[in-house]
C-alpha cells in the first residue's frame, strides 16, 4: 500500500510518541520498517481497550498471528499496518518467532487473571518490550542485541505498567505479582480499593528498584553495541527519570513526566547516547 508508511508513522505519533520521536533519529531508509513495527506493537497493546471483552481481543491477536504465520495475504495486503510490517520482515528477516511471541504474550492482557509471580511479570516483560527492542536494533544494525535488549525492556515494561497502576486497578487488572503481595501483606481488595499501606509502598519500591538494576544493566551493554543500533533504545531514555518521579508521588494518582521533558530526554540522548540509560 503506497501510503502505509505514513499511516504508520501517524499511528505510532499518536499512540507511542517516545518510540516515534526515537525513530526520527534514525536513518531516513530505515524509519518506515521502524514506524511499522511500532505500529504493530501499538495495535497488539491496546486491544483490551478496543475490543473491551476477551473473545473479540482473541480474535484480533488471532488475526495478527494468522498474518505473521503469512496467512491472511489479502486482508494483510489491504491493511496498512500488516502490509508494512511483513514487508519489514522480508526487508530486514526480522524472525517471525519474536513477533508472534509479542503476539501471545498480549493476550494476558485480555483477562482478569492477576500475574502470579515476579518470573512471570519479567518473562511478559521480555516477550514484548525487550523483542521491541531487538527487532529495532535489527532493522538498524542488522545486529543481535538481544544482550541489551533483554534488561532494557525489563526496566521500560516495569516503569510502564507502574505508571499504569491507577488504569489496570480501575479495570481489576492486576500486573503487580501475588506473589509480591504475599510477602508484602498487601490485601488485593485493598489495591482495588484504591487503599495504600505501607506494604504497597515497600512492594512499589522493590520494583523500581528492579527496574533501576535493569536499566544499570543496560547501561553497561549498551557501549558494546554498534553506534547505528543506538537509536533503537533512545525510547529508554526517559525510564529512569520516570521512576524517580513515581518514587516520589502517589501510587494511585502518579506524577507524570512532562511530555517535553520527554522529548528534551530523548534528544539529549540522541546527542550523548551514555544518557540512553543514564
Amino acid at each position: 500500500m503506497a501510503d502505509a508508511p505514513g499511516y504508520c508513522a501517524e499511528l505510532v505519533r499518536t499512540a507511542d510518541r517516545d518510540r516515534y520521536l526515537a525513530a526520527l533519529f534514525a536513518p531516513a531508509e530505515h524509519r518506515g520498517a521502524l514506524f511499522a513495527l511500532y505500529a504493530f506493537n501499538s495495535e497488539v497493546a491496546r486491544v483490551r481497550d478496543v475490543a473491551r471483552e476477551a473473545l473479540p481481543g482473541e480474535i484480533r491477536l488471532q488475526w495478527w498471528s494468522e498474518v505473521l504465520r503469512g496467512e491472511r495475504r489479502g486482508e494483510a495486503a489491504a491493511n496498512p499496518v500488516a502490509a508494512a510490517l511483513l514487508a519489514g520482515i522480508e526487508r530486514y528477516r526480522l524472525p517471525p518467532d519474536k513477533l508472534t511471541g509479542l503476539v501471545a504474550a498480549r493476550r494476558f492482557d485480555l483477562y482478569g487473571e492477576p500475574m502470579a509471580t515476579l518470573g512471570e511479570l519479567e518473562t511478559y516483560a521480555g516477550e514484548t518490550a525487550s523483542a521491541l527492542f531487538a527487532l529495532a536494533a535489527q532493522i538498524l544494525a542488522a545486529t543481535k542485541a538481544e544482550a541489551v535488549a533483554e534488561p532494557a525492556g525489563r526496566a521500560y515494561a516495569i516503569a510502564a505498567l507502574l505508571g499504569a497502576l491507577p488504569r489496570h486497578v480501575a479495570r481489576h487488572q492486576l500486573y503487580l505479582p501475588v506473589e509480591l503481595l504475599d510477602r508484602h501483606a498487601v490485601n488485593m481488595s485493598d489495591l482495588f480499593a484504591r487503599r495504600s499501606s505501607p506494604g504497597l509502598v515497600a512492594l512499589l519500591a522493590e520494583l523500581r528498584g528492579l527496574a533501576r538494576r535493569h536499566l544499570a544493566t543496560a547501561r553497561e551493554r549498551l557501549a558494546a553495541l554498534p553506534r547505528e543500533a543506538l537509536p533503537a533504545f533512545l525510547a529508554l531514555a526517559p525510564v529512569g527519570p520516570a521512576l524517580d518521579r513515581l518514587e516520589r508521588s502517589d501510587a494511585f494518582a502518579p506524577a507524570e513526566l512532562a511530555p517535553w521533558r520527554r522529548q528534551w530526554l530523548i534528544w539529549r540522548a540522541a546527542r550523548n547516547p551514555e544518557r540512553i540509560a543514564g
